[in-house]
């Protein structure tokens, strides 16, 4: 469990999961491995999450004392890890030559927006992290040279809806501290048990979509593993409580894109 923490704490494991994004939408749609794109990825999330850690302190102390206190012994030496895994990521890319390298210094616009206030609007927050999560599968499809193809621009928006759905449950533990911090969150605006009903709706109805594309030939049949995704979203969704401790929300909700990637890749190894 220790183990667990750290890699929560510390944003390995947040880190790895925007990395399982990247590998999902590889997997899916037949790219060759590059491990590049998936330092870029690991790099820029470390970094954010970081700066994140440090700006939540005091949102965090009421919410999250176990996770603030980490914060406050060891978040600037992350944030430096972070900085240099960015920064590194950055010069890699202009080294190597890589179009759109300049777009690599999006994460950090993302990180100066999250901070100055998008957080205390309802429901902008969620969407705000929602869309840079699905910026995530348009960077791969940049990246191979694919970025306006049809399973692309479908990834971006199913990555990005169902992060949306997430950190609005992700809300449900930070009630009292975004109450206090006057911030509006449809958690302490709803209240947790519709905040879990409209999420389970929301899950639902995405999955719908994707059935949906799939039925009418718009994606091809193997894109029906995503709603593997789907299903570990509705399995944790009724437990999605102000009490869970932050393993359940750092690790069990965090963890959906890394439960997600493995399905894939195992179906591409069994199936496929």
């Amino acid at each position: 469990m220790d183990v667990l923490r750290t890699l929560v704490h510390t944003n390995v494991f947040i880190s790895l999961a925007t990395v399982s994004v990247a590998i999902t939408t590889i997997a899916l749609i037949g790219l060759p491995f590059d491990p590049l794109p998936l330092f870029i990825v690991f790099a820029a999330t470390m970094f954010v999450y970081s700066i994140n850690r440090i700006t939540d302190i005091e949102e965090d102390e009421r919410n999250v004392p176990e996770r603030a206190s980490f914060t406050k012994r060891y978040g600037r030496l992350w944030l430096t890890i972070g900085s240099v895994l960015y920064v590194g990521a950055i010069a890699a890319a202009v080294a190597l030559g890589i179009p759109g390298a300049v777009y690599l210094l999006l994460p950090a616009a993302v990180a100066v927006g999250y901070s100055i206030g998008i957080k205390r609007v309802l429901l902008l927050k969620n969407c705000f992290v929602g869309f840079a999560w699905g910026v995530i599968p348009l960077g791969v499809g940049y990246y191979y040279g694919q970025l306006l193809s049809v399973e692309i621009l479908f990834l971006a928006g199913y990555v990005g809806a169902m992060i949306t759905i997430a950190a609005v449950v992700f809300d449900v533990k930070d009630i009292p501290g975004d109450r206090a911090e006057g911030i509006s969150t449809v958690p302490n605006t709803l209240g947790p048990r519709r905040t879990r009903l409209l999420s389970g709706v929301a899950t639902v109805a995405v999955a719908a979509v994707v059935v949906a594309f799939v039925a009418s030939s718009v994606l091809p049949t193997r894109y029906l593993a995503v709603l593997a995704m789907n299903g570990y979203v509705l399995c944790y969704v009724p437990f999605a409580t102000p009490d869970r401790g932050p393993l359940f929300y750092g690790f069990v909700v965090d963890g959906e894109h890394v439960f997600l990637a493995a399905v894939v890749l195992a179906l591409e190894w069994l199936v496929w």
